[in-house]
């Protein structure tokens, strides 16, 4: 990609529409603002990204175990948390144009009659004072609507870890350092959602609680700090668009002793990526002293302690984007323009596509549909046989597929077929037979971005 080439949002969203990663929500019925469907290949690489997640923070760890608590709690939890008490944005209505601002982020919102000015700089505008708006969306439990079957949409999944502490401490047989990683849908009722997926009201999160001994917590914030950039290194974001940014005690939330957010650099600028926090022995206290049930760690010798807990936690959309983000790329080959995703193979949705030369030719074909059904036993691989080659080859390479294998007229002749790079255009020729191991042995090499 020239050094000049930029990539917007625009061409971002562009990009996950026309190949079908995501689609704006309820279209049919004019959508719904901040609310998408992720499609085929959306679905794919999300699930890539869980899939990874996973496997860092459960799977490859002796240290930690997995849970999936309810979407909808008991109000208390909330309460006890100091969610519905404090979890608000300062409001500010626009009497004029009807439209609602954060309080705090006047500088970045346009105005509903100008857009060229911010809100109140208009003539027109007619500000009223800030008020608090709680985000938890509200719900009703039960057949009657009244106070008492108020509930929630969980605007974190944090809190259903911790009101299991007690079960996972005694069932899982753990002691700190431990932990307790969830993946699930959180809801935040948004004042200014917006950026495509950067901040939606429905997300899905990935948490994990780390309960420490106290005087370890600062240790610990340090490593989840490191091993979460680190992640995202290995996974093909680039280290020059990543950064630590330390929270001043001004922005930190009620619970946090300690934030660092891990930034990278979007379309919009810097912006947080995935927040590392330090939350103290605060939530596990709070509902000790809310439910009457202590929630502590009592050693073999007696010890006693209310551990610590160090968090980290990222919403598959924010990696999501800056994956689709850190991938982009346009070059000119052949003098034709051309879009590509390069995209780590572990991440990509597709990990290689079979392609007859000719869709007419019925030994090619027959060839293709074999090789296929012999590698998606093993690997997320598509069939396509429409159009040139050279339209399918750029096809493959928008939704970011690794490798090609092409059945050719030379394939009839000796049981050989072509692969192709995606990301340097390499052409080799490979056995037909060998074509499952290569394609395994090559998804397993190390992988850095071509990308500067």
């Amino acid at each position: 990609m020239s050094e000049t080439t930029e990539v917007t949002m625009d061409k971002i969203v562009s990009l996950s529409r026309r190949r079908g990663f995501v689609f704006p929500s309820s279209e049919i019925y004019g959508g719904l603002s901040s609310t998408y469907d992720y499609g085929h290949y959306g679905v794919l690489m999300k699930n890539n990204i869980r899939s990874l997640w996973f496997q860092a923070m459960v799977q490859e760890r002796d240290d930690m175990v997995a849970l999936d608590s309810a979407i909808i709690l008991n109000p208390r939890v909330w309460e006890a948390s100091g969610h519905v008490s404090g979890f608000t944005d300062p409001l500010i209505d626009c009497r004029t144009c009807k439209l609602r601002f954060r309080e705090d982020q006047l500088d970045q919102a346009q105005c509903g009659r100008k857009p060229s000015k911010h809100p109140g700089e208009f003539s027109e505008c007619d500000l009223t004072e800030a008020r608090q708006f709680n985000l938890m969306f509200q719900t009703h439990v039960g057949a009657l609507e009244g106070e008492g079957s108020l509930a929630y949409l969980r605007p974190e999944t944090a809190q259903g870890i911790f009101i299991n502490f007690k079960n996972v401490l005694q069932i899982a047989r753990r002691k700190p350092p431990f932990g307790i990683a969830q993946i699930g849908k959180s809801f935040r009722n948004e004042i200014t959602p917006g950026n495509f997926l950067f901040r939606v009201r429905e997300f899905e999160q990935m948490e994990m609680e780390f309960f420490v001994p106290p005087d370890e917590a600062e240790k610990w914030h340090r490593y989840w700090i490191d091993e979460r950039m680190r992640w995202y290194l290995e996974y093909g974001l680039r280290e020059g668009r990543l950064r630590e940014r330390v929270h001043g005690p001004e922005e930190r939330s009620h619970y946090s002793l300690a934030t660092s957010d891990i930034e990278y650099l979007y379309p919009i600028g810097w912006s947080e990526l995935e927040g590392i926090a330090n939350r103290g022995e605060y939530d596990l206290t709070q509902h000790t002293k809310e439910s009457g049930t202590k929630l502590e760690y009592v050693g073999e010798g007696g010890e006693r302690y209310t551990p610590w807990v160090i968090e980290p936690a990222v919403s598959i959309e924010r990696i999501f984007v800056a994956m689709l983000v850190d991938a982009y790329d346009e070059e000119v080959v052949a003098e034709r323009e051309r879009t590509v995703l390069r995209l780590h193979p572990a991440i990509a949705p597709v990990k290689a596509a079979i392609l007859p030369l000719i869709a007419k030719n019925s030994d090619m074909v027959t060839r293709a549909r074999k090789l296929h059904e012999v590698l998606r036993k093993g690997q997320i691989v598509e069939y396509d046989d429409g159009g040139a080659i050279g339209r399918r080859y750029r096809r493959q390479d928008e939704i970011g597929t690794p490798f090609a294998f092409t059945i050719d007229e030379q394939t009839l002749q000796d049981d050989t077929v072509t692969v192709r790079d995606r990301d340097s255009l390499a052409q080799e020729r490979l056995p037909l037979a060998g074509v499952p191991d290569w394609l395994d042995d090559a998804l397993e090499r190390p992988w850095q971005t071509p990308k500067t």
